[in-house]
């Protein structure tokens, strides 16, 4: 006869699934690359505003930007969330909720459905349909169920390249758009709109500072612009030519 199995219950596995800072599971894994130490998303990025150092083993993660140090862990992730029931739709409705209470009815918005940097939007709020500008329509690649951010787009009329500025302000300045759009999308987006060469770099920053290509609007909001109390919603960005200091 074969040996019947021990049935493990989730708290056998707590230890390993909850974040040390907040004593609760583990949402948005994020692992710190020096350490392989793991919290919260949130919680990490909320403790690195004071501190460089891990919370937990008290190493110092980068001297002086440790946000560039964190890697999501989306299989860790998936596995706490099939082993605690209800956590993922509990935390989908949380984040649901939070997206409606803080986006703004507007009009004049302009919609950026879309992730992948060749499927831009570029229709007004509400079409139902997308302006694909030859690049081809992949509806899977839309991400309307998305929760949705409101951000301002303001040029700075700085000189790049060529020793003069060639970019303008947009007619529509207030898009609408998936919070895991990222900065390379947004560029991918302005080149389009503003008719620039493929070759002509743009800086897109917050707050005075320039943002990386594969930062998300989400991780932008809530690392840089909701922590100043001024700040008001939407979330302005500002983009500029490059400037080359060589």
């Amino acid at each position: 006869m074969a040996a019947t199995g021990r049935k493990h219950l989730v708290k056998d596995f707590n230890h390993f699934i909850t974040c040390y800072l907040c004593r609760g599971y583990l949402i948005k894994p994020t692992t710190v690359t020096e350490c392989l130490h793991t919290f919260c998303k949130s919680c990490i990025v909320q403790h690195f505003e004071e501190s460089n150092d891990c919370p937990k083993c008290g190493i110092q993660v980068h001297e002086t930007n440790p946000l560039e140090m964190l890697r999501l862990d989306n299989t860790l992730e998936e596995i706490i969330f099939k082993l605690v029931p209800g956590l993922r739709e509990k935390e989908e409705q949380q984040e649901l909720e939070f997206w409606k209470k803080n986006q703004p009815k507007e009009n004049g918005q302009e919609n950026l459905h879309c992730q992948r940097p060749g499927l831009l939007d570029s229709g007004a709020a509400g079409d139902a349909g997308a302006d694909d500008d030859g690049d081809g329509g992949e509806d899977g690649d839309y991400h309307r169920s998305d929760p949705q951010i409101a951000i301002c787009l303001d040029c700075l009329q700085n000189t790049g390249q060529s020793g003069e500025s060639t970019v303008t302000d947009l007619m529509k300045r207030f898009i609408r758009c998936s919070s895991r759009v990222t900065v390379g999308t947004i560029k991918k987006f302005l080149s389009l709109k503003l008719k620039l060469p493929s070759s002509y770099e743009l800086d897109v920053l917050c707050n005075g500072e320039i943002m990386g290509r594969d930062h998300t609007l989400e991780f932008i909001y809530m690392t840089r612009w909701r922590l100043h109390g001024e700040n008001t919603y939407p979330m302005v960005l500002e983009y500029r030519p490059r400037i080359d200091f060589g």
